[in-house]
Formats: C-alpha cells, structure tokens, sequence
C-alpha cells in the first residue's frame, strides 16, 4: 500500500520516514528519526523531485507508482546528489528509461561518479534562469551552490509558487502524520531541531546561504518543500528570519550557554555557580552542558542562539580535555561567529587549557574573547569568589550590550 500525501491539487508528498536511524550522516543524533522527502507533479508531463535513501527505494517506487496510475515518468529534477536524495536515481532510470534527469552540471559529473548508467545519454543540464513547462507549470532553476553541496540548485514552480528548496528550510525528525509545519508546535517543540540540523550541516556556510536568501526574496512563495522534513505554507518569513539571522551569524537571544569538561565535579561545580550568578543578574534561558554526556551538536546549534559561550575545561595530559578538545574544533569547523567568548580552567598542578582552548579559537573569526577568565588550582576557593563575579559581570554587560 502506498503513503503518499496530498499537497496541492497536482503535487504530492511521496517519500518516507527513516525512524531506524540513529545517526544522521554516521554522526548527528537523531533519536526522532528523519524522512526523506520527494515530490511528485502531475500535469501534461510529470516530474519527480528527487528521490530517497537507498534502503528506502522499493517504498518510493510504490508511492510513485500509486500515483502514475500507469503513465510514464517524464521528469527527475535533482536538487542535490547527497545519497540520502539521489541513492534511487539509476533505480528510476530502469523502471522509466524515458525519463529526463534535470539538474545541474556538476550534478551530472557526481552522478556519473555515483552510478554506472549512461548519463549523458539521460541529463538535462540546466543554468540559472532556466525553465522547463511541464503543461500548465512552469519549473524556473535557481543556483545554490555550496548549499551545502557545490552542484545544490532549488526549483520554482511558478503557477503554484512551490520552492523545492533541497537541503535549506529542512530538519531532523521524521514526519508524524501533519507534514504542514502549521499543524505543529514549530516555534516549540521543531524549532531546536531544524536550528540543530542547519548549524550542524550547512552552518560552515553563511555566506553562500544569504546569497540563496537575496534570490528567494525576488520570489512570490506559497509553499517551501524541502528535502527533510515539514512543508510550509504559513508564516514563511517567520522561516525566512530564523534562515537570515543562523546564516548571518547572529545570536537569536541575549543569553549564555556553558559548556564544560569535569572529571570530578569541581569545573561542574564551578560552571554551576557561574551559571547562578548570571541568573542573579537577570540573564535567562541559560543552559549548562556537560561536554561528556552532550552530543556536540546540541552545543554548537545553542551556540548558534545564544550571544555568548562559556568554555570550562580541566587540563589533561598538559593539554584540553578530549571531548572539550573536539567540541572545540567542531565549533570552528562550523564557523561560529559574533559571539562573546570566556575561557575556565582546571589543573591540580598546571592549569594550562584555557591557553590551548584560547590558541584552538584563533581559527574563529568575529568573536570577542574576555579577559576576564577563571584558573582554579583542583577546586574554586573562598578567596576566588569575586573572580567569579568579575566574570560574570563581564559576561552580563556583554549579553546586555
């Protein structure tokens, strides 16, 4: 039996939910799962936008099928050639041997690296500016490259005014019945997970997302389909001014996030009563992690949030703290920037990893790192309290500001 999902009179959702999954490209928690979306137009011609992952092919081609009803596939549009989307291509072309794919140049190159059809014989390469009338709708093709893959393009169905937005606008978390974003708690319960899912995985590129965004604001837009999770078809500048401010690297809230490495409990202890003292001075929606329980990914994406970061580590083996260390690197791998940065250290007998903590950030841009820091020598002493205070002031007027 096929599940498909009705979206417009011509349009239906026809992919699937992955709630097997455990990790999102072998890395991302993802313990809601994910779906991986394709859409499938019905007019004089009709027109797939991509497919899914592998394991999911045989689903697909029941969804389709259920829909063609017996007429052939005329169109692919490929978005973007990441496995989890394009794993059902070369499976397409034998089934519909008629079939156009339409995507972008450097598409085709990957594709022929992916598969062993005769693409050429197959693709339609297109540019920007290009369209394809598949009877009353017209598909116009906008370029995003880096998007986060360099061959990414988006589709514009202009009739209708559909954005096929490829891996923008999406989310981790499979689709539970309501695929409208206005049928849940989105600005609740979505909003952490598709603030997770862009910083993690096309965080690293601000620049070539505000350029997406300056072509979609030249566009009338009813309805966003993208290749991860819920269709929006309400409040899309709402959507667009979350894109805007994650892309451009500023914080959504004045707040503080924590994140430490303890072995023993004094840097925790220590992380704990900086956290009190930020409340004291009206600082709130704080959050405190431990770096060894706390997937990176849920740090860096409140890193993107919040205006402000705390870095606590003990210093070990004369150096920072292994996850410490890998959060560290994760968070210049993803660009943070325009942030307010504090360093503490532990270290019995060398604190030394707010200086290694300090040299990891120089690979960052656009922060602003405080002098004002804590060392602690095991374990926080009376004397240190206002070291303690001084931080937090500093760390308060900044939010402030």
């Amino acid at each position: 039996m096929n599940c498909v999902r009705k979206l417009t009179d011509s349009l239906y959702w026809v992919g699937v939910n992955d709630r097997r999954i455990a990790l999102f490209e072998n890395v991302y928690p993802v313990p809601d799962g994910v779906s991986y979306n394709s859409y499938l137009m019905l007019d004089e011609k009709c027109a797939l936008f991509d497919t899914v992952d592998a394991a999911f092919t045989h689903q697909l081609f029941e969804n389709i099928e259920g829909l063609l009803k017996g007429r052939s596939l005329d169109y692919l549009i490929v978005n973007h050639m990441e496995p989890d989307h394009c794993a059902s291509i070369e499976d397409i072309v034998n089934r519909y041997p008629n079939v156009r794919i339409v995507c972008t140049a450097k598409a085709a190159a990957m594709m022929k690296q992916f598969f062993d059809f005769d693409v050429d014989a197959h693709t339609l390469p297109v540019k920007e500016g290009d369209s394809l009338i598949l009877g009353r709708h017209e598909l116009n093709f906008v370029m995003a490259p880096m998007v986060h893959w360099p061959e990414a393009m988006v589709s514009y169905e202009r009739t209708e005014k559909i954005l096929f937005s490829a891996d923008a606008f999406g989310s981790f978390g499979a689709i539970n019945g309501n695929i409208f974003a206005d049928e849940i708690d989105y600005k609740g319960a979505w909003l952490p997970e598709a603030r997770r899912y862009y910083t993690n995985i096309v965080g690293k590129f601000g620049m070539q997302v505000q350029a997406l965004l300056k072509k979609a604001a030249t566009l009338d837009i009813s309805l966003i389909c993208p290749l991860h999770s819920l269709v929006w078809r309400n409040d899309i500048p709402w959507l667009l001014e979350k894109y805007s401010l994650w892309s451009s690297y500023e914080p959504e809230e004045p707040s503080v996030v924590i994140a430490y490495a303890s072995v023993y409990g004094h840097t925790q202890t220590a992380a704990d009563l900086l956290a009190a003292r930020l409340a004291d001075r009206g600082i709130t929606r704080i959050s405190v992690y431990d770096v060894s329980k706390t997937h990176p990914s849920y740090i860096i994406a409140d890193a993107f949030r919040a205006s402000a970061l705390v870095l606590a580590s003990i210093t070990y083996n004369n150096g920072i703290f292994c996850n410490m260390d890998s959060l560290l690197h994760q968070l210049v791998a993803h660009n943070l920037q325009k942030r307010t940065i504090a360093l503490m250290e532990n270290g019995t007998w060398a604190p030394v990893s707010a200086k290694h903590m300090g040299e990891v950030l120089t690979g960052l841009k656009n922060n602003t790192v405080l002098d004002a820091g804590l060392s602690i020598k095991s374990a926080l002493k009376p004397g240190q309290e206002a070291d303690l205070d001084a931080l937090a002031d500093a760390l308060a007027a900044a939010v402030r500001q």
